[in-house]
């Protein structure tokens, strides 16, 4: 580590003060053009240097005649009574608008001053001469400036967050999940959703890495010391949604155990988006083996760089839309289903393949049965992946996603009618190669079994949004029958009155659905509360998903030591950071420092 300069108050006679970070680095600042400097300019001849090229000034100011001096801050106060931006005002603006389009674009901190300052010193030259090169030249855009910049934003942003949660007038839900980046680092993400004014909000909460071990303990310490580091009670989360292995995340996990000993009514749910290992753990053993016999051959394929260029080369010689495939992954819910359906319509040409590099793969690969159990498992899986891509999406309630698990699980009947039938048109692949009657007549069998097993762990795996009759009205008040509703049911009466209103039945046929309970709030408070705790919780981890697909675009090999949680925040909250504000405390933290 390089070592820190530090300050020496005969740097005043260079027109620069000294500005400190939080971790106690100290910076030099011009006083006269406000530009911001690493540690590493803190000496006489890069000042000195800045001064003459810069303002053409003599030096020799002492501290004393720099103190009473009228800052830049002092000088602007006139113009900004008047509403006109100072030009100090304006190169800070400038500055802070690149550093959010730098983060919002997921580009590194230094595109600034190696790339785009550069090029719009050019540009400004040559299409508006000097003077406007100039003024660009004094736009502080270091690597340094725009981190820090970063940083300032990411903080208004937390707590524009923090307020509304503390706002909100209910408990809010929350969803965790936890993947590996590049340098082998365990990234905890989360997102929060919460109600404000007339609508539920949902936004970035924090990614932080797990320093040591990946326990439910450890998960569930730094879970909880955030929210200690901000002074929010942790009963504030009414629900957590975890998606991830048992162990760390699961409903029986320690984690789930230490979050419900502190907030014992939290109702936690497991990410919907993934009944792919449910569907695998059902698979009775020849299909299981299909599964693996795949999962060898593309690792055979996938896992040996010579033989990966030889497939390549080999589509290539050939012609085949398909010479890349996916690896198998098992925390990535869509990889499976693609690979099997890349898997099948490739079958013939890996098989040729497979021969061709004597692999001993090849008598279960080219077996019939394998064929017929691996046009099946592509079907179905591509059957999940539909069903998840459903659900793939931002305001998924517990109750929507219920719906649509429950509309995919009443299609198993159809299927096995149709199947007792000899009927595959739900099939396509499998109906595809099925010629003979005792080819149809085993795997309808095996298939029929699976579907009534699978079934049946559907309705006991994924229990979580399902509602009872008399609480339905939550869907539509308008249309539910009140008699279902107990009379002794003290909002019996205020869903009564609901439905007598022609205004409110408007909002109801316009607007969402949650939406339409958070404008109820002034009105039916409690039906709109009852209601709100059943739409508030996240039913998926699409959210954190999402961030991890963000995430690999900061931790790259050239950024593997940088610490995301800042950049990830600015790049993919909703939020705006308070620019105004954040400058003018710049302004005012600069004025003191003088």
């Amino acid at each position: 580590m390089s070592k820190k300069r530090k300050w020496d108050d005969d740097y005043v006679r260079y027109w620069f003060t000294c500005t400190t970070e939080v971790d106690g680095t100290q910076r030099p600042q011009c006083v006269l053009c406000n530009s911001v400097f690493s540690n590493a300019d803190l000496r006489p001849s890069k000042l000195s240097d800045h001064f003459n090229r810069q303002h053409g000034g003599v030096g020799g100011h002492d501290l004393n005649s720099l103190k009473h001096m009228p800052t830049p801050s002092e000088r602007n106060e006139t113009l900004r009574a008047f509403g006109v931006a100072s030009h100090e005002d304006a190169l800070l603006q400038a500055s802070y608008q690149f550093a959010y389009l730098c983060a919002k674009e997921k580009n590194p901190h230094t595109i600034a001053e190696k790339l785009v300052k550069p090029c719009a010193l050019e540009i400004a030259q040559i299409v508006l001469g000097p003077d406007a090169q100039k003024k660009l030249q004094q736009v502080p855009l270091s690597d340094d400036v725009i981190h820090s910049r970063i940083d300032e934003m990411s903080q208004d942003i937390l707590q524009q967050v923090l307020e509304d949660i503390k706002a909100s007038p209910l408990k809010v839900g929350v969803q965790l999940a936890e993947t590996t980046d590049m340098d082998d680092c365990s990234q905890l993400m989360a997102f929060v959703r919460y109600i404000k004014e007339r609508e539920i909000i949902e936004e970035f909460l924090f990614c932080e890495p797990l320093q040591l071990t990946m326990k439910g303990k450890d998960v569930f310490n730094l879970f909880r010391d955030f929210f200690l580091k901000h002074k929010i009670a942790l009963d504030v989360c009414g629900s957590i949604c975890t998606d991830g292995v048992s162990s760390m995340l699961g409903e029986n996990s320690e984690f789930v155990a230490c979050v419900k000993k502190e907030v014992p009514h939290i109702v936690i749910t497991h990410c919907l988006l993934n009944p792919h290992e449910l569907v695998k753990k059902t698979l009775p053993t020849k299909l299981r083996d299909a599964l693996f016999t795949v999962v060898r051959v593309i690792n055979f394929i996938k896992g040996r760089a010579p033989n990966h260029r030889l497939f390549q080369a080999f589509f290539e010689e050939i012609g085949i839309e398909y010479s890349v495939l996916l690896f198998h992954t098992e925390m990535r819910w869509l990889s499976r289903g693609q690979i099997l359906t890349h898997i099948f319509e490739m079958y013939e040409e890996i098989n040729q393949f497979l021969h061709h590099q004597s692999s001993n793969l090849v008598d279960g690969f080219e077996n019939k049965e394998f064929k017929v159990h691996l046009a099946y498992l592509a079907d179905l899986f591509k059957h999940l992946n539909e069903l998840s891509a459903s659900m793939q999406r931002t305001g998924m309630n517990t109750v929507s996603a219920r719906e649509k698990l429950s509309a995919f699980v009443r299609k198993f009947s159809f299927w096995l009618k149709r199947i007792e039938k000899r009927n595959f048109t739900n099939f396509p692949f499998l109906e595809e190669i099925i010629v003979a009657d005792n080819e149809a007549a085993s795997i309808g069998a095996e298939i029929t079994l699976h579907l009534q097993q699978l079934s049946a762990f559907f309705h006991g795996y994924f229990s979580v949004g399902d509602l009872d009759e008399a609480s339905k009205w939550i869907l539509d008040p308008f249309l539910f029958n009140l008699d279902f509703v107990d009379d002794g049911y003290l909002m019996k009466t205020d869903l009564a009155e609901l439905r007598a209103s022609g205004q409110i039945l408007m909002e109801f046929e316009t607007m969402k659905l949650e939406d339409f309970w958070c404008a109820q709030f002034t009105v039916f408070p409690s039906l709109a509360k009852t209601a709100l705790q059943i739409l508030v919780p996240f039913a998926t981890t699409y959210l954190c998903e999402l961030g991890f697909s963000s995430l690999l675009h900061f931790k790259t090999k050239s950024r593997s030591c940088f610490n995301v949680n800042d950049d990830i925040r600015v790049a993919i909250s909703k939020k705006v950071p308070r620019f105004s504000d954040i400058i003018e405390q710049k302004l005012q933290l600069q004025q003191k420092s003088l």
